[in-house]
């Protein structure tokens, strides 16, 4: 399964947020992408969030619109998982669930080439685990893009208890190419990014579930006092408060410590529908609601 030539046909599971953001960063970079997902809606709105995208970076003057056409021409979009078939990589970007996203390891690992590279953008789950599904776990690995993809330079870099170093090498050379800054961490639940942010959110979210303090308050402490440029609670509507509560509880699940239990209130408004920004409401209106 030797890899010989660099990656430069690319596969993106899932046109949300996350991965119409990846496929954005890859096209920029003149790779070939393919962005894959269940349903002409949501592709329909993923390449139209590209377009939004780089139609910004025109107006900004940072792009051209010949370079923008270009851009666009290198990315193509499919209903049909059989276009991974010679494909270099894939990179999944689907909900952060793990029989979601072994089954797709799974499915993939029998239509793609012996040696195209697995990557996953979990934020938290584990990449042994989801290496399980396939016949080529030392191919599996994690690549954690932050939110907003074109913006944000950090790619967490995961090796699974099998990946090999040849993958991680191919890997860490696409984020450096790519322009992103790759390091390096082990298999552990949360990684680094998510066990050190996401217990700061949901202790925030508990301020107010106590009565400390109103979210507004909470946000401006931090912003003002510790110069965040943008307070854990608008952070957390901006990630998804559903996205928050599951990644809380894979770190509870993980290391079974109770200083990682979800915040009552957290699950309250999960179970209520107030995602966040997606939802026009979390701890903030949005969208012109009303509270």
């Amino acid at each position: 399964m030797k890899m010989t030539k660099a990656i430069q046909k690319i596969m993106i599971i899932g046109a949300g947020q996350m991965g119409s953001g990846i496929a954005q960063t890859l096209a920029q970079n003149d790779l070939s992408v393919t962005l894959y997902d269940l349903g002409q809606d949501v592709l329909d709105r993923g390449q139209a969030a590209i377009a939004a995208g780089l139609n910004r970076l025109v107006i900004k003057g940072n792009l051209n619109v010949q370079e923008r056409d270009l851009i666009l021409a290198n990315l193509t979009t499919s209903l049909n998982l059989e276009d991974a078939k010679d494909v270099d990589l894939v990179i999944e970007a689907a909900p952060e669930q793990m029989e979601i996203k072994k089954a797709l390891f799974a499915r993939l690992d029998l239509i793609c080439k012996p040696n195209t590279l697995f990557a996953s953008n979990t934020s938290s789950l584990s990449i042994t685990d989801m290496a399980t599904a396939t016949k080529r776990p030392q191919l599996v690995i994690g690549m954690h893009f932050m939110n907003p993809v074109p913006i944000m330079p950090l790619v967490e870099i995961i090796r699974g208890l099998a990946t090999s170093e040849e993958a991680f090498e191919h890997i860490n050379r696409l984020a450096l190419a790519i322009g992103k800054t790759p390091v390096e961490v082990k298999d552990f639940p949360g990684f680094i990014s998510n066990r050190l942010l996401m217990p700061m959110i949901n202790e925030a979210i508990f301020t107010v579930y106590e009565g400390v303090a109103e979210p507004e308050s909470v946000d401006q402490i931090m912003r003002l006092g510790m110069k965040y440029p943008m307070g854990p609670l608008e952070l957390a509507d901006f990630i998804g408060l559903d996205t928050c509560l599951a990644i809380m509880e894979t770190l509870q699940q993980g290391f079974g410590d109770s200083k990682y239990r979800p915040c009552p209130l957290l699950r309250k408004y999960v179970q209520a529908g107030w995602l966040g920004r997606k939802a026009g409401r979390g701890f903030f209106l949005y969208n012109g609601q009303q509270g």
